[in-house]
């Protein structure tokens, strides 16, 4: 690795790819620096029996204005246009159609009086009915949605996505993940495993320390998550403690993902969804056999991922197989088979799933994507204010960080 460039990437996930893409051809000595071992950061496609599975990202959210359709389009990859299966519980089991109408109908209320009377609080739990027996259903909802349960929800942050969103949500058969990786352009330098241990100003420019030695460059990008940028585990100097603080109030949400094998005859049918238990905030959903395939994805998120950190993937595997068994019967069982799972959270150069604001502070995500001294860049699904927690919209922030570095440089 040489010692000097006009811009360093830190961080190769879907923003820092983003970016070296849009500084591809410009003539500036880039290089993305990645921690990891692979690029992608929370898009991670694991081939099994040549099955894609996403780990991280999977759904190409808002997918008739998403990024990444066009470059999919672009390169002939496929795209799996149908409606997915969200919201229908196969064959109403453990779920009663006059049950699902309830719930349905209690989270669309929450979601009118957010809407029509926001709480002064900014906080999202302060617009459910305290009587309403649906509220554990809508925090399964909202750990969905936002890896966290409503009280640490900010309305403003929350409606800002929804009321952008389009209802287009389409899958890559070969693995998001697979597409974000394999758009690194290849006249860009990259290495893997060189963390940044600590960013510092010089005269000339910003340094960089790694393992591999210091590197000098005259701008930044920093494409990491803001669990590591308001940590510890990069030591940046105190004139970013205001972009530090930003990140602080918008974390990472916990959001998990569990692959089961099916083995032989089932009663699951392709392309259906059930929730494990309906009313219960840490409930899985799980989507059956998607693209006909033999498998089940199970989605955890704010309380059942948080569970499954703590219990480890052992006891979370096992509570799937058994919410599935108590809605499917006992025959199920010698049929579902451990494959993978994720573990984002306990990931120390990730930190969580995608981030949310806290109450009152969906303007951190403005200040968190301003540039410092025209040195120092912010990208990263956390930057974008309205597409945050999509590979989109990390994306969007990564050309837009980018496009500011070739401005600061007369480009």
């Amino acid at each position: 690795m040489d010692s000097r460039y006009d811009v360093v990437i830190v961080g190769g996930g879907a923003s820092g790819i983003a970016a070296a893409r849009t500084l591809a051809g410009s003539g500036l000595r880039t290089i993305l620096l990645e921690a990891g071992s692979r690029l992608g950061g929370r898009a991670h496609t694991k081939v099994r029996d040549d099955l894609a599975l996403d780990l991280g990202c999977g759904w190409l959210h808002s997918g008739d204005r998403n990024a990444w359709t066009g470059i999919a389009e672009a390169a002939g990859v496929e795209i799996d246009r149908r409606t997915p299966a969200w919201g229908q519980q196969y064959r109403n089991l453990g779920f009663s159609p006059q049950d699902q109408r309830a719930a349905r109908d209690a989270f669309e209320h929450w979601l009118e009086r957010m809407e029509q009377a926001p709480p002064s609080s900014d906080r999202a739990s302060d617009a459910l009915l305290p009587e309403c027996e649906w509220n554990g259903h809508i925090a399964a909802m909202t750990g969905f949605i936002s890896g966290v349960t409503p009280e640490r929800i900010s309305v403003a942050d929350y409606l800002a996505y929804e009321n952008a969103a389009t209802d287009c949500n389409w899958r890559l058969p070969r693995g998001y993940g697979t597409l974000i990786t394999a758009n690194m352009p290849q006249d860009v330098a990259h290495r893997l495993a060189t963390p940044v241990d600590r960013i510092a100003l010089a005269a000339d420019g910003v340094r960089l320390t790694t393992p591999a030695g210091d590197v000098r460059a005259r701008t930044v990008i920093l494409t990491v998550s803001t669990t590591v940028l308001a940590g510890d585990t990069i030591d940046l100097p105190s004139t970013l403690d205001l972009w530090r603080a930003a990140a602080a109030q918008l974390p990472l949400g916990r959001n998990e993902k569990l692959f089961l094998a099916i083995d032989g005859p089932s009663p699951f049918e392709p392309e259906t969804q059930v929730l494990g238990k309906p009313g219960d905030p840490a409930s899985a959903s799980c989507y059956l056999l998607p693209f006909g395939w033999p498998v089940i994805e199970c989605f955890l998120g704010g309380d059942g991922a948080r569970q499954a950190e703590a219990e480890g993937a052992d006891a979370a595997f096992a509570r799937a197989i058994d919410d599935l068994v108590a809605l499917f019967g006992a025959d199920v069982r010698r049929s579902l088979r451990p494959v993978t799972a994720s573990a984002w959270s306990a990931d120390p150069r990730i930190g969580g799933a995608y981030s949310c604001a806290l109450p009152g502070h969906a303007e951190a995500r403005t200040t968190l994507a301003r540039s410092f001294d025209d040195r120092i860049f912010f990208a990263g699904e956390a930057t974008n204010p309205v597409d945050f927690s999509t590979a989109h919209g990390a994306h969007d922030s990564g050309v837009r960080a980018a496009r500011e570095v070739l401005g600061a440089m007369g480009r």
